[in-house]
């Protein structure tokens, strides 16, 4: 039986969390369709060693990829690096994530990688570097609190590369992150711009008014295939103008008994994080 604390997080986690099951993640795209947003669904849980648990995580990811199609779902999935291997072996993680995408192809399905903490961040580009030649529908997040962000990122898009741009929700050391909130936001902007400016596709991952504004004005001058990401739950108020606008927009919708964890991690991280729920809730 979940403790007082647990419950109660739960009712404010719900907002931006679909539920502990897959059948309540599906229950929750077929809603974010119907207000005509498409769906990112991610199983919770990482930095993960154990083997079984990792081949858990990966079957249940190819099981997604059946239903998303079975049922018509305009989405994809997210998968976390840490999840299906790369905390225990690289190898390991390569081959599952292969696979992962070989059964997108074969439903016609994009996939996204999701960016973890620092410790995991070469590790995460190189792998994507590696496969996503071959396997053209694959993107990988990179985070504008990273300094190395902007030399990943022009490394990536010449060679077509897919990227969806966040600020980062991990606490890091000064010496590979901005600290500061200002110099997070100049840098997504100027991350941004450079988006505008050299990538074909890609996702535009942030709940800042100023920088959704802000990409609003670079679409105007440069005509890309790209589409704004928020999570499940936040800035609810603006997703409904964006797609009336004519915007592409994509709801990140986690989901799995994880749940407890990650809120607690999450809000833990960054306190933007339990200001944008309380916004959501209370707007």
């Amino acid at each position: 039986m979940p403790g007082l604390t647990e419950r109660l997080l739960y009712r404010v986690a719900k907002r931006w969390i679909a539920g502990y099951t897959l059948e309540d993640a599906i229950k929750v795209a077929h809603d974010a369709n119907n207000r005509e947003l498409r769906a990112i669904l991610n199983r919770l849980g990482e930095h993960t060693p154990d083997q079984k648990l990792i081949q858990s995580y990966t079957e249940e990811y190819l099981k997604l990829l059946d239903r998303i199609r079975a049922e018509r779902i305009e989405g994809t999935i997210s998968v976390k690096p840490s999840q299906i291997g790369l905390a225990a072996n690289p190898t390991l993680y390569n081959s599952n994530l292969r696979g992962i995408v070989e059964k997108a192809e074969t439903c016609d399905e994009f996939v996204w990688i999701d960016m973890e903490n620092s410790p995991y961040t070469e590790a995460t580009i190189r792998s994507y570097s590696e496969i996503f030649p071959s396997y053209p529908r694959l993107g990988v997040c990179l985070q504008a609190n990273m300094k190395r962000t902007e030399s990943d990122l022009k490394d990536l898009l010449p060679r077509g590369g897919i990227v969806r741009l966040v600020k980062g929700a991990y606490p890091e050391n000064a010496e590979v992150a901005y600290k500061k909130r200002s110099d997070v936001d100049a840098n997504y902007l100027k991350l941004m711009a450079i988006l505008f400016e050299q990538g074909d596709h890609f996702g535009i991952g942030t709940h800042d008014g100023k920088l959704i504004d802000k990409a609003r004005i670079l679409s105007q001058d440069y005509k890309r295939d790209f589409e704004f990401q928020l999570l499940k739950g936040i800035r609810d108020d603006v997703k409904p103008n964006l797609v009336k606008e004519g915007y592409r927009v994509s709801e990140y919708i986690p989901y799995g008994p994880e749940w407890y964890n990650y809120s607690k991690r999450r809000m833990r991280e960054r306190k933007r994080n339990i200001l944008l729920l309380l916004r959501s809730i209370t707007g």
